[in-house]
């Protein structure tokens, strides 16, 4: 409700400053999209990386419609504003607010308010082809912030133009009280409440217009931390179980990660307060004519395990290599990556060489990823925010609020072209490998495949028009065997 009044007191300023508008433009989009199949759920790649816009279930379908501003001001001034609404069948929720959102913006600097789809992630990647972010990307409904940042990259002064960077600060909340309640069993947890940090910083080094190779590198964390965890009784009430702290303090230690105080579980006070998580990022580019090549290294870490080179080693993350070849008929993009996220500090460290019972060193391990003691899981409405090849809560038989596994590793391809300027298309084909967690290890290593076939045709004759029309494929015993169709119609347009 305060990102929301947030917002509206944007409108009511930029309506304010209508009197130093340079330009105004008024857009309209709705679109239509369908899916129907079987198995047990949808193809992974009709549900995966579509902000939250998507289902598991092998049918559904939705219609979305919304408008979007955009003001140009006097003095470098920007104002924009959007409103998205969704409708669905077989999603988490019939009807939904999908983007409410104002933002302000002076020359590089952007205040946001609100839900969006936020592009421009820290390790920049090509969301078409790539299997997605590890920490937080497009997988997820959009969270409810507050954001300040610098979405592209800004030069330093002084250096000319070889030194740059970009960077974000952002608080907001998960609006999922109801969601999460009505989702469980009898018996399980859920949280209320729950509040959300993120920040980054990256810096490149090079300037392709004087030499052609540059390098970035940054680093990437969010948290969960604040509400409250519910015990879900037989009646459908829930007993209140924990009150986590949301005051002030818990604020900056969300920002700079501390250990938990004497209202806090023991957990949190020998570690940090919430459900803190990251990832260095590290980017090779090298330019050749129209040709890019670009190597990227994602380093996942939680906690402070592993986010130094705590234990001499690197072992989970995410590789990817993408090539950006010249305009020609058949192919524009190709990505692949490698994904680990096996080995989690190992199954148990010791910092020194003495049992259990004897240490008194800190011990790290078993960091399993995505999910957390108190918060369930790095989720939002049931869909992981990081990478989608680690299936998220909606993939749960039993209905609770965690990754079943996060042990996983996989290989992933992505091909993209646009053979004329009315067609386009790309195939996404993964092979991932699954253990369950440590703690809770499946039966045996369980094997998956997901693809998706996708065509796009936008005809000039009819402006504003846009289809695409998609096979999935999924063969496998995790999620298991599914086959199925996907098609969505899009309209944009001017209203003024």
């Amino acid at each position: 409700m305060k990102i929301k009044m947030l917002f509206l007191i944007g409108l009511l300023t930029g309506t304010a400053l209508h009197a130093q508008s340079v330009d105004s433009t008024l857009v309209y989009r709705v679109e239509l999209g369908a899916t129907a199949g079987n198995g047990t759920y949808a193809p992974l790649w009709f549900t995966a990386n579509r902000y939250g816009l998507s289902s598991v279930e092998p049918n559904s379908g939705y219609l979305r419609a919304g408008i979007a501003f955009d003001r140009s001001l006097r003095r470098n001034w920007n104002i924009k504003a959007g409103f998205d609404l969704a409708g669905a069948i077989n999603h988490t929720k019939d009807i939904q607010i999908h983007q409410i959102y104002a933002d302000f913006s002076w020359k590089m600097l952007t205040l946001s308010i609100g839900e969006k789809e936020r592009s421009g992630f820290p390790l920049e990647k090509n969301t078409a082809l790539s299997s997605g972010m590890m920490v937080e990307g497009p997988n997820a409904q959009p969270v409810p912030q507050i954001r300040a940042e610098i979405k592209d990259y800004l030069n330093i002064p002084g250096t000319k133009g070889w030194l740059a960077f970009k960077g974000h600060i952002a608080y907001g909340s998960f609006a999922e009280n109801d969601w999460q309640q009505d989702y469980v069993n009898p018996g399980q947890y859920f949280v209320k409440d729950l509040l959300y940090h993120s920040k980054s910083l990256m810096l490149r080094l090079g300037n392709k217009e004087k030499f052609p190779v540059d390098f970035e590198f940054g680093l990437l964390m969010a948290t969960q931390f604040g509400g409250n965890r519910y015990l879900k009784q037989a009646d459908g009430s829930s007993e209140l179980v924990l009150d986590m702290p949301n005051d002030l303090e818990a604020y900056w230690k969300a920002f700079f990660p501390q250990t938990g105080g004497s209202d806090t579980p023991e957990g949190e006070q020998v570690n940090v307060e919430g459900n803190m998580l990251g990832s260095w990022n590290f980017a090779l580019n090298y330019y050749v004519g129209e040709w890019r090549f670009r190597a990227y290294l994602e380093h996942y870490f939680e906690d402070h395990s592993q986010m130094f080179w705590e234990y001499g080693r690197w072992k989970d993350g995410q590789i990817g290599l993408e090539v950006t070849l010249p305009r020609n008929p058949w192919v524009s993009s190709i990505v692949w990556e490698g994904l680990c996220t096996k080995d989690q500090s190992g199954p148990i460290l010791y910092d020194g060489g003495h049992g259990w019972e004897q240490t008194s060193d800190q011990i790290s391990a078993k960091d399993n990823y995505y999910n957390h003691y108190l918060y369930g899981g790095w989720q939002y409405m049931g869909m992981g925010m990081g990478n989608p090849l680690l299936p998220g809560p909606l993939y749960n038989a039993d209905h609770s609020i965690r990754f079943r596994s996060n042990r996983v590793r996989s290989n992933h391809l992505g091909i993209g072209g646009s053979p004329t300027d009315e067609w386009s298309y790309r195939v996404l084909v993964s092979f991932s490998r699954y253990w369950g967690t440590y703690d809770n290890p499946l039966d045996k290593q369980r094997k998956q495949f997901n693809s998706l076939y996708e065509v796009s045709y936008s005809p000039r004759r009819l402006k504003g028009w846009s289809a695409s029309l998609a096979l999935g494929l999924d063969r496998g015993n995790y999620l298991g065997n599914s086959t199925g169709g996907m098609l969505v119609i899009r309209k944009s347009g001017v209203v003024f």
